[in-house]
């Protein structure tokens, strides 16, 4: 059982990441996404239900979206209008988050 995130990178305020997870050797059903900016704890950012239903972090509202295709098993987080502050390691797990799921996570560092 794995989630493997990919997509990070560091990119310019304003501009975009699109992150990805990938469920290895099991269906995820509720999915989230977290955060943890450099010197604070880890941060729930969205939320996905099995039915696609989403929620969000105040902070990210109106310039994230999270999706996923189920088919593939696979989640994603889109992530446009990039601030400085969403500057972090970005991790998948389910929802609510289960301890071993923890991944490496994928580092997202946006610059003024």
């Amino acid at each position: 059982v794995q989630l493997v995130e990919s997509g990070g990178g560091l990119v310019q305020a304003g501009g975009s990441l699109r992150l990805s997870c990938a469920a290895v050797s099991f269906s995820i059903r509720a999915m989230g996404w977290y955060r943890r900016a450099p010197g604070k704890w880890r941060e729930l950012v969205a939320t996905i239900s099995s039915g696609e239903s989403a929620n969000y972090a105040d902070s990210v509202k109106g310039r994230f979206t999270i999706s996923r295709d189920n088919a593939k098993n696979i989640g994603y987080l889109q992530m446009d209008s990039l601030k400085p502050e969403d500057t972090g390691v970005y991790y998948c797990n389910t929802d609510p988050p289960f301890a071993a799921y923890w991944g490496q996570g994928t580092q997202v560092t946006v610059s003024s």
